[in-house]
């Protein structure tokens, strides 16, 4: 029989110990982490710290300039760092601008700050204060910045833009046989139509049946031209022919 004494019994670690060694060791750990966490917070948050310091503005540019775009920006104050800029700021400022249609701001590392503008493309000039697009959005810029292009004048209550605007495109190609070119197009509170080709003719077309009646014009113009006078008016409320007005000759008179 073998006798245990305890010079025989290895000596063992105390548990208690390695409890300690190792909380002591995540505390650490833990310690450090929120350190660093901190001191990039810290950094991200130092105004200093990779600042903007430049607008790049990209788009094709026709009746805006690269100048009122970075204006925009700069009038609401000094760019700060590419961590703290707010872009949506930025893009109210340059989105408010008369003529921008779509705008995107995007920060480009380490310092630069990127913005693509898109343009509207004007079509009609709309109750003689606003423009309208290809699609027939009404924007506020200025009618006098297109005096260089030939835009139809269309007029109608709010709301009626793209009606208005998709009733000259079908007006105009109807009319396409006489040559004669719509200048002004009026849809007004009674949803009545009138219209005024560029040799000064007037053409009342009502509220009913728009097409058919301008159509009636059409194959009744060549009759109208052989009376060689120069038409005021050309009145189609009617469910058959037209009442049309005549312009007084000019009478030149000696003194």
């Amino acid at each position: 029989m073998m006798n245990v004494t305890a010079e025989n019994v290895p000596v063992q670690p105390s548990i208690f110990k390695e409890y300690w060694g190792g909380l002591v060791f995540l505390i650490f750990v833990i310690l450090g982490i929120t350190w660093s966490l901190l001191r990039v917070l810290t950094w991200m948050g130092d105004a200093k710290q990779l600042p903007l310091s430049q607008i790049v503005v990209q788009g094709q540019l026709i009746y805006l300039s690269s100048i009122e775009v970075r204006d925009a920006v700069l009038q609401l104050g000094q760019l700060h760092s590419f961590i703290l800029q707010d872009v949506d700021a930025i893009h109210s400022a340059i989105f408010a601008l008369p003529w921008v249609a779509n705008v995107e701001v995007r920060k480009q590392w380490p310092n630069t700050l990127q913005v693509n503008v898109t343009e509207y493309h004007p079509e009609a000039i709309w109750n003689g204060s606003q423009l309208l697009d290809i699609y027939g959005v009404a924007f506020s810029a200025n009618p006098n910045d297109v005096l260089d292009q030939v835009l139809v004048s269309l007029y109608g209550p709010v709301g009626s833009e793209y009606a208005v605007l998709s009733a000259w495109r079908e007006m105009q190609r109807i009319l396409a046989p006489t040559k004669l070119e719509i200048v002004k197009l009026v849809l007004n509170d009674r949803r009545s139509w009138r219209m005024v080709t560029q040799d000064g003719t007037r053409i009342e077309l009502g509220r009913d049946s728009r097409k058919e009646r301008l159509e009636r014009f059409v194959n009744m113009f060549d009759e109208i031209n052989k009376v060689c006078r120069t038409i005021q008016y050309v009145d189609l409320r009617y469910d058959t022919g037209a009442a049309i007005g005549w312009k007084e000759p000019n009478v030149s008179s000696e003194e």
